[in-house]
This record gives structure tokens, C-alpha cells and sequence, in this order.
């Protein structure tokens, strides 16, 4: 599939490499403010510049966003933060708010700027008002159907359009939610989300004697109501490339290291060379909830993870790969792994799922070990591949 972007989610330096070592095209980023994910660990003035540095130095590039909904406080530091941005060499800056294009371009005129998903863009007339206000790229609400970005992309050809393909989903609508605000304090517009959405909820009756809680009883944890199933467009896309979806985007600056290479490696491999049953497979490896296509194919009532919140996925994370010599791989351990477990390697090379037993391992004190039990110690294990440093080993649960 030619002519296309894969955009990648970075919530630190360490996931950023990550994603690019994994196929990403592109990342998107936070710094320490004005991001929508303040809990992740996002990145300084001085790692921001660091970030753009190592991704144009291997032809990648770097988004920042910037998509809160801004308050009048906070838009004589936001032009000082975009004056900051052209300087540093970042490719885009992410923007909901109409107020916040214009402090853009008033600090910062030569900054390209990407229309965020949390602006809710569902029509051909937004997408070319956005055009005419100096934004390069739209990202489209998630509740669109791919006949419906065809037309937008007829109308207005001349603006890149990006459209999520994989990940977590708000259940309020284009993630315009208030109620981690209510309910916890922290509004999610402002980058402080709870995720209240995903919490087990019972309902209580106030009638006199009769009243109490009554449970929503869906499995012996309860019921989630609230919680929407993950994103998966892995199987359409061509049909998003014909509609006219030139970035591919992921979900998840949240995530884990694992999670990320998992989904980066499948989809890169999607594009290159089509959706397989390995694809399919591969997505299943890592934590996610129910899969749906939401809305791109038309009409659907079944968009809602009733059944769990949260499912773990059939491998375990076993350890990142920092070096490789002498016929052993050198493993940072991040799961527990024992002698004679086989273990399934994660890369963007050939070695993709290959598999090898544990015959032989040592610790860094160069002393033979069985139990592989210390978190972030470096094991010496014996592997008949040559691994690379990046690469990823797990093991398939029983």
C-alpha cells in the first residue's frame, strides 16, 4: 500500500524508539502541558527537542499535541510554547480549539497544524473551514463511515485526512466527555481523564423501604455499561486508503512498550503487505478489549465491552532484547521465564515468530540461573537467532 502514513502514539523517549524501531512513520507526542494525557509520562522542552532530533535523523516525524480546550489563562503561555515548537523542528502541532489555531499562528505562522479528532470534525464543511483557517490535516471523528470521509476527501482534496484504525474508544461522543469531571474531579478536556467509563456501576432505587443498591449483574465483577470496545480496522485499510485516509493513527500513549510494538509490527506488516490470518493473530497478543470496526462500515449497535473490562491477551511479556553475541541474546527481564520455556520472539525483521526453548541462561554476575525471577535484571539466554537490540520476546500462555 503506497503513499501512506503510520502514526504511532509516544508517551515517553523510551516508547518513542519503540514505535519507530517497530515501523512508525510518524509519532505523536505531549509535552508537560496542554496534552490530553497528562497522566502519561510525556516530555520536557529539552526531551521534545531531543525526540525531533532522533526522529528526523531516520526519516520520521514528530507531532505534538496540543488539544486542550484552552481557557483565556492559558493562552499567553501556549503562544510562548508554540514560538518553542517551530524552533525545536516538530513536524505539526495537534489543536482542538479555534482560539488555539489563532494563538498558533500568531506565535508560530510557519507551524503546520493538525486539527485534532477532539475538535469532532464529521462534515465536508468543517474540514474545508479548517482548511481555510491554515490547518494541513484533519483528524476525523471516529463516528464517521468510510462513505462518508469518501465524500468528505471528494470535497475537499486538497487537506491531508487522518482517521484512527486501532485502539481504545471513547464512549462519549469524539471523546467530549464530562464525566471523569463529575465523577472524579479530573476533566478530561483538560487532559486529566479517569476513565470513569470503564468502571463497574450499579444502579440504587430511592423508594422509601425498598431502596437500596441494585447490582447489574453481567459477570460476578458486574457489569460495564460505560465501556466501549477497541478499535480494529485492521482487516479495511484499502478501503480507508480509497476513501481518501492518508495517516493511519494508533491509539495509546498510555500504553505499554509491549502493547505498542505489538500493534506497530502488525499494522506495518498490514501495509506492506496486506491484511493475513498472522495480522489477525498478532492482535490478539496484547491486552485489549472486544474489537470493533465502530462506524466505518455504516450503522452499528454493538459497539459496547459488556462482557469484561479488559482482556489480557494470549501472550506474556517476557523481556526487551538489548544485545545479542556469541549465540546468547541479552534480555532485560520484564516477566517471569524459567529454563525449558519456549519463548516467541517480536520484531520487525525476519525473526518475527520464531520460536526457541531456554536451554541455557545466566544472570549479569555470568552465573547459570533456572528461575529467571528479577525485574530488569539482564539474563544472557541461548538463542539460536541473531536478535537485535529492540526486538521483544514473549511466551504464548497455555
Amino acid at each position: 500500500m503506497n503513499n501512506v502514513e503510520l502514526l504511532a502514539p509516544a508517551g515517553n523517549f523510551s516508547k518513542l524508539k519503540t514505535a519507530i524501531y517497530f515501523g512508525a512513520d510518524a509519532a505523536y507526542l505531549g509535552g508537560k502541558d496542554f496534552s490530553l494525557r497528562s497522566f502519561a509520562d510525556n516530555f520536557s522542552r529539552e526531551e521534545l527537542t531531543e525526540a525531533v532530533k532522533y526522529a528526523h535523523a531516520r526519516g520520521k516525524k514528530v507531532y505534538v499535541t496540543v488539544n486542550i480546550y484552552a481557557r483565556n489563562g492559558d493562552l499567553e503561555k501556549m503562544e510562548d510554547y508554540f514560538a518553542f515548537l517551530a524552533e525545536s523542528g516538530a513536524d505539526a502541532a495537534l489543536i482542538s480549539d479555534p482560539g488555539v489555531l489563532y494563538a498558533a499562528k500568531k506565535a508560530a505562522p510557519r507551524l503546520a497544524v493538525h486539527i485534532s479528532t477532539q475538535a469532532n470534525v464529521t462534515n465536508k464543511y468543517a474540514v474545508k473551514f479548517w482548511r481555510e483557517m491554515g490547518a494541513e490535516r484533519v483528524v476525523l471523528a471516529r463516528e464517521l463511515s468510510l462513505a462518508e470521509i469518501a465524500e468528505i476527501h471528494a470535497f475537499v482534496p486538497d487537506i491531508e485526512l487522518e482517521a484512527f484504525v486501532h485502539g481504545a474508544m471513547c464512549i462519549s461522543y469524539s471523546g467530549r466527555c464530562l464525566l471523569s469531571d463529575y465523577l472524579a474531579g479530573r476533566p478530561s478536556n483538560r487532559g486529566e481523564c479517569a476513565q470513569a467509563c470503564r468502571w463497574n456501576y450499579s444502579l440504587r432505587r430511592n423508594d422509601g423501604e425498598n431502596g437500596g443498591w441494585l447490582p447489574i449483574e453481567e459477570d460476578e465483577r458486574g457489569a460495564y455499561i460505560l465501556n466501549s470496545k477497541d478499535l480494529n480496522m485492521s482487516a479495511y485499510l484499502s478501503e480507508m486508503r480509497a476513501a481518501g485516509v492518508y495517516s493511519f493513527k494508533i491509539e495509546g500513549r498510555m500504553k505499554s512498550e509491549y502493547y505498542l510494538a505489538t500493534v506497530i509490527n502488525a499494522y506495518r506488516r498490514c501495509i506492506d503487505g496486506g491484511f493475513t490470518p498472522a495480522v489477525e493473530r498478532e492482535l490478539l497478543t496484547a491486552a485489549h478489549r472486544d474489537y470493533t470496526t465502530a462506524y466505518a462500515l455504516g450503522e452499528n449497535h454493538e459497539t459496547v465491552n459488556y462482557s469484561n473490562s479488559q482482556t489480557k491477551g494470549d501472550c506474556d511479556y517476557i523481556g526487551n532484547v538489548i544485545g545479542c553475541e556469541n549465540g546468547f541474546a541479552k534480555i532485560e527481564m520484564r516477566g517471569r521465564f524459567y529454563a525449558g520455556d519456549e519463548l516467541e520472539v517480536l520484531s520487525p525483521s525476519d525473526n518475527f515468530g520464531k520460536s526457541f526453548t531456554v536451554t541455557e541462561v545466566y544472570d549479569s554476575n555470568g552465573e547459570p540461573v533456572s528461575d529467571c525471577k528479577r525485574v530488569q535484571e539482564v539474563y544472557s539466554v541461548k538463542c539460536p537467532y541473531a536478535l537485535s537490540a529492540g526486538d521483544i520476546v514473549r511466551r504464548r500462555k497455555k
